[in-house]
């Protein structure tokens, strides 16, 4: 087959959830199979309401070899698999399905995601975090920060930590307090701060511990996992609030770097995050144009 050429498409994958229609991965996922000379591999978008997971991948056929798998289908995932990672496992949740010849296995690359990106971002040596929201991509955040040195966490909620959660916590050991949303967000209180919080929900208040003149430091790594509104209200709080001394990371990190662990899973090849980072940068200015 001539590179550049349609041609037949022999293996399928693609990412499932709803809504997904401006969904980036197929950005991502066609820039690794290009680099990668994959010209009969194809990935595609399909709107999957919740509840609904199962009945679609017993119905697809051989050809197709994995799945992301975005909101509301995490948990759906790991319940159908017949293996899962310890991650997934963990987290009570998977963002990823790859058919093996036992069945589907699924695992949790969000977790690789937060991890790269924070990495990416600067962090190291960090011991205490703050993470605001208590749901399945805060689960992920917890398994992250552990795997990087973290023994503290401030968690910020609503109202109070759902069980799953908690659990979590405790088993991996993890120096907890919880506190309300609505309390404040503590910048000074820690070397890492993570916002899990829907795209567009409302900030906040973020405590001004780094928006002084005479705060020492270079401040805290800030990432809100969201990438959509961009900036997001918690990205324009913080930069109000430190007088734009601290910068907020986009989750588009955490989107690339998630991203090219399912590529490995999915195809056994190293990822080409190069290529598939130029590929989500123009995109992304694709969108800021419009």
């Amino acid at each position: 087959m001539v590179r550049g050429q349609p041609g037949p498409v022999l293996t399928r994958a693609g990412v499932v959830g709803s809504p997904v229609a401006h969904s980036l991965s197929p950005v991502l996922h066609h820039a690794a199979y290009a680099a990668l000379g994959l010209d009969d591999w194809s990935y595609e978008r399909a709107e999957v309401p919740a509840g609904t997971l199962r009945r679609f991948v017993e119905d697809l056929g051989p050809e197709w070899v994995g799945l992301s798998v975005t909101m509301p289908g995490k948990e759906e995932a790991l319940a159908l698999a017949s293996e899962a990672s310890t991650a997934a496992v963990a987290v009570g949740a998977a963002n990823t399905l790859v058919r093996r010849p036992g069945g589907w296995y699924a695992d949790n690359t969000d977790v690789d995601g937060l991890r790269a990106a924070l990495v990416e971002a600067g962090l190291q040596g960090a011991r205490r975090a703050v993470v605001l929201g208590g749901g399945a991509t805060a689960r992920s955040a917890f398994v992250a920060l552990q795997g990087l040195g973290v023994r503290a966490v401030e968690v910020l909620v609503r109202d109070r930590l759902r069980p799953q959660t908690a659990q979590l916590l405790e088993s991996l050991g993890l120096d907890t307090h919880v506190r309300r949303l609505a309390d404040g967000i503590p910048l000074e209180a820690a070397e890492v701060v993570l916002s899990t919080l829907p795209g567009g929900t409302p900030a906040p208040p973020v405590r001004d511990g780094y928006g002084d003149g005479d705060a020492g430091g270079p401040g805290p790594v800030v990432m809100d996992v969201g990438y959509a509104p961009w900036p997001s209200p918690f990205a324009d709080a913080v930069a109000e609030t430190t007088q734009g001394r601290v910068r907020v990371v986009r989750g588009t990190r955490m989107l690339l770097h998630q991203a090219a662990r399912q590529v490995e899973l999915m195809t056994g090849r190293e990822a080409p995050t190069p290529a598939m980072d130029l590929a989500l940068r123009r995109a992304l200015e694709g969108r800021a144009q419009r």
